[in-house]
């Protein structure tokens, strides 16, 4: 169980800034871009993805990835946050709900994207 929780603190410090890069460009695009929910989710959690995958790289696992791996990461949760924001565009929700709901959803699943899939290796 203490192998599951190793880089845990990192990759959340990491999490926090990319939620924070996220919320602060879907904002700007569904405010001043004047775009839907959906096409600023996806594009605000395409920005933020790369900085954390990034990041993770780096700081947290230490240890590279294939394309392949992370594009399949891309389309999955990137998915989701286009669907979130189409959710959200067609019943009229406001965008604070939009980004609360996805960040909850990204950081379930994120974590274990990155921890099991993307980063599967050596851990620091």
């Amino acid at each position: 169980m203490r192998i599951l929780w190793k880089g845990f603190s990192a990759q959340m410090a990491i999490g926090v800034a990319g939620t924070l890069i996220h919320w602060q460009i879907f904002f700007v695009l569904t405010s001043a871009i004047q775009l839907d929910q959906s096409a600023s989710n996806f594009a605000a959690f395409c920005i933020a993805a790369a900085f954390a995958f990034y990041m993770n790289a780096l700081y947290t696992f230490e240890t590279g990835t294939s394309v392949a791996a992370y594009l399949i990461f891309i389309s999955v949760i990137g998915g989701l946050s286009y669907g979130v924001g189409l959710f959200a565009d067609v019943r009229n929700l406001p965008g604070l709900v939009t980004v609360t709901v996805f960040t909850l959803l990204e950081m379930l699943l994120g974590f274990g994207f990155f921890r099991f899939v993307l980063f599967r290796g050596r851990q620091t």
